[in-house]
C-alpha cells in the first residue's frame, strides 16, 4: 500500500538548544521511500549521520524563539505483515553478532528480572515465535493500553507493576520478557495507518529463525500499513528528538498518516 507521513512538531525555544532529530525513515526490505519533504524553520545548518542502529540522525542548533520541524513522506510498505507460527528459536552460538546486543537488558528492558515470568507466561509453547505470540497475548489481557497516557517514559518493571502504559510502555515489557527467554528483541518507532488516536507509534520485533519478524501488543490484529522510522534496544535509542538544556516539549505536534492510490 501506498502511504503519505507527516510529522510537524514547534518548539519554543528560550535559549540556543543544540537537537539531535530521528525523522528520516529509509528504504529497506519493508518499505521504499518515492518521496521525502525536511524542512526546518528558521533555516540552520544541519548535519546527518547514521547511528549504531542504522537510523539516519540530524545534528542541528535550535534558535530562540519559535522552531518549527516538517517531515512529509510517500512510502509503499507492505500490505500484509508475515505472521508464521512454528518459526524456531535460534541458538545464541549461531545469531548472527549484530543481534546479540537485543539479547541485553537495557534501560527500560530489565531483562534480567523477568526470567520466572516469562516462562511461566509460556509454557507449553513450542521455543521461538510461538513464545513471542503468548507473550503478546498475554500483554493484551493484564496490561491496558492507555494511548493518552504519554508524560514519562517507565521501564518494563514499572509497566507491570502498574499494569498499564502506551505503546512504547507496552513495548518494553514484551521485550523485556521476550530477552529473558533468548529471544533477541528491539523496539521500532514509526507511523501505523488507522492508528487511533492517530500518533507516532511505537512496536517491537523479534529475531527468530534467521530473521526478524513484527509484533504489536497494542493491536488486535496485525495488519499492513506499518511505516519504520528508526530501531533500537528501547525508548532511549529511538527518540524522535532529544534536546540538550533545558527541559522541552513541542509546543503543537500534528501526525497525519494518509492511504493514497498510485
Amino acid at each position: 500500500m501506498w502511504l503519505l507521513t507527516s510529522c510537524d512538531l514547534t518548539f519554543d525555544i528560550s535559549v540556543e538548544t543544540p537537537f539531535v532529530l530521528m525523522m528520516r525513515p529509509h528504504s529497506d526490505a519493508n518499505q521504499w521511500i518515492a518521496f521525502e519533504k525536511y524542512e526546518i524553520v528558521p533555516s540552520v545548518p544541519v548535519f546527518e549521520f547514521t547511528d549504531i542502529y542504522g537510523n539516519l540522525c540530524q545534528r542541528l542548533m535550535a534558535p530562540v524563539g519559535k522552531f518549527s520541524i516538517h517531515t512529509a513522506t510517500k512510502v509503499k510498505t507492505t500490505d500484509v505483515i508475515e505472521e508464521v507460527s512454528g518459526v524456531p528459536f535460534i541458538e545464541i552460538q549461531n545469531l548472527p553478532e549484530n543481534v546479540l546486543i537485543y539479547l541485553l537488558p537495557s534501560r527500560y528492558c530489565e531483562a534480567d528480572r523477568f526470567s520466572n515470568m516469562a516462562q511461566e507466561i509460556t509454557e507449553g509453547r513450542l521455543l521461538g515465535y510461538d513464545q513471542v505470540v503468548a507473550i503478546k497475548e498475554w500483554l493484551r489481557e493484564n496490561i491496558s493500553f492507555e494511548p493518552n497516557d504519554s508524560s514519562s517514559i517507565v521501564s518494563a518493571i514499572e509497566v507491570n507493576a502498574r499494569k498499564y502504559g502506551v505503546c512504547r510502555d507496552l513495548s518494553h515489557l514484551a521485550i523485556a520478557l521476550c530477552r529473558s527467554l533468548s529471544i533477541p528483541a528491539r523496539m521500532v518507532v514509526g507511523y501505523c495507518y488507522g492508528l487511533v488516536p492517530m500518533d507516532l507509534h511505537a512496536w517491537f520485533e523479534v529475531y527468530v529463525g534467521n530473521r526478524w519478524y513484527t509484533f504489536d501488543a497494542t493491536q488486535a490484529q496485525l495488519r499492513g500499513g506499518y511505516v519504520t522510522i528508526g530501531y533500537g534496544r528501547d525508548a532511549a535509542d529511538v527518540a524522535v528528538y532529544n534536546q540538550f538544556g533545558p527541559a522541552l516539549y513541542p509546543s503543537s505536534q500534528k501526525i497525519e498518516v494518509e492511504l493514497i492510490e498510485e
